[in-house]
């Protein structure tokens, strides 16, 4: 059968909360009736939200998909400053539960139909007077569109104890309006054929609810002695990799230290052999000397405005980055040196090991400097961390000299965007399937 809506009436519910979303970036959300999760793996995606909640009475088919909101390889590989924790509860809508108490948004897409009317009530005082979020966005079928959908006799799924009509839908929600203290708009998704929308309205319909005084008003109704209440099984938890805890920053900031190190070791190296490598060749265009001067100069100053005092390491910084070149010096003991723009020279292979400064990789190192802040911040992170040798006055990081030169690549770290894979469809009934 020929798709009624397009994109597909479900698509359409989920891209209206998340169009909320990007408008109003709440950190706190929950999704009452979760089901399969489908909702909740594209909000994910969403960093905005610090605080991602599912809740459904059907606990098994929550365990079956929950490990879809598991974090992919990349949030591991390349962790970003958000904070994402996700929560799943196996509980009814109906029961109270502390631990969702003061969100910022609650969804309860197609559900409320689901419930007798009496559990209907019951599902106001919990979400609008106990739980008090911000906002609240309830979807649910408009009964007058039913005789414009194909083969549908009767209720759009099995389970429904009801389907309102706009009016009746409009009344339960100006109720709860005046008892709860929200304020209520209306609209929906699922538009009518041209010229019968006056007459039918949206397939779905939606009611957006905002609480008067909005967080305000909410920090203040939790001051009252509400007794705990944890009515709700958890069934699964995952904190997402945040550049945030302190052990996943040092654990980037090593990585890239070490890549960036041995960069700049291979130049020294190709220097020494006469071999060169295109493929780690350090940009010695005008462009690129321009660009480490800059980063040099904002090294300097930000360490000059910490200490009080002009550092010599960012100087030497300036000198290696804009104009050193490797040299090698013949003699018994082979070594490396930096010639720097006045002539002078420093030492870059000390006993067999490459020495490569701090102030270079904090001042040509975008994300380096990026992660540490400062170039003091950068040699304390790296003090006690057993992956990385540092000079005996801490200045330097350094490497061993490779006899022989591997054939692998030193790969680069940078930002990789984790793929949304597909996700099933929500199944509302035999009708909705193939709409």
């Amino acid at each position: 059968m020929t798709p009624v809506f397009s994109p597909p009436l479900h698509r359409q519910r989920h891209q209206f909360v998340i169009d909320f979303v990007k408008r109003h970036k709440p950190k706190k959300v929950v999704d009452l009736g979760c089901s399969e999760c489908c909702l909740l793996k594209k909000l994910k995606f969403h960093r905005e939200i610090e605080l991602l909640v599912g809740v459904d009475l059907n606990g098994a088919i929550i365990k079956k998909k929950m490990h879809g909101l598991a974090p992919v390889s990349t949030d591991y590989l390349q962790p970003s400053y958000d904070q994402l924790r996700i929560e799943l509860y196996q509980g009814s809508v109906t029961q109270k539960d502390m631990r969702l108490r003061g969100f910022d948004l609650v969804t309860s897409i197609e559900l409320i139909e689901h419930l007798t009317l009496d559990d209907v009530e019951r599902f106001s005082e919990v979400v609008f007077g106990y739980m008090t979020p911000v906002a609240v966005i309830v979807s649910t079928p408009n009964f007058e569109f039913n005789p414009l959908l194909p083969v549908l006799a009767g209720f759009r799924h099995s389970d429904h104890k009801f389907e309102w009509t706009r009016a009746e839908f409009q009344s339960w929600a100006l109720k709860v309006c005046l008892q709860y203290g929200y304020e209520v708009e209306f609209t929906g998704v699922g538009k009518a054929p041209p010229g019968q929308h006056e007459r039918v309205g949206f397939c779905s319909q939606i009611g957006v609810f905002h609480r008067l005084g909005g967080r305000k008003s909410c920090n203040t109704l939790f001051d009252d002695d509400a007794e705990d209440v944890f009515s709700y099984t958890l069934l699964y938890s995952i904190n997402y990799p945040s550049l945030r805890d302190n052990n996943i920053l040092r654990r980037v900031l090593v990585s890239e230290v070490l890549y960036w190190a041995e960069k700049l070791k291979r130049r020294c190296m190709e220097e020494k052999t006469g071999k060169r490598d295109e493929a780690y060749m350090l940009s010695q265009t005008e462009e690129g000397a321009e660009e480490c001067l800059r980063a040099s100069e904002q090294c300097m100053e930000m360490e000059e405005k910490q200490t009080g005092e002009h550092p010599e390491s960012s100087e030497n910084c300036l000198e290696q980055c804009s104009g050193g070149v490797p040299e090698v010096q013949e003699g018994e003991d082979e070594d490396v040196f930096w010639t720097n723009r006045k002539g002078q020279q420093e030492s870059c292979i000390l006993h067999r090991s490459v020495s490569v400064p701090l102030a270079v990789l904090w001042s040509c190192c975008p994300k380096v400097s990026a992660l540490s802040g400062s170039l003091s911040n950068l040699r304390h992170l790296l003090m006690d961390e057993p992956n990385v040798k540092l000079s005996q006055d801490g200045s330097a990081v350094l490497l061993q000299e490779q006899e022989e030169e591997e054939d692998n690549d030193v790969e680069d770290s940078g930002y990789g965007e984790a793929s949304q894979c597909s996700h099933s469809a929500e199944q509302e009934g035999d009708w909705e399937a193939n709409v």
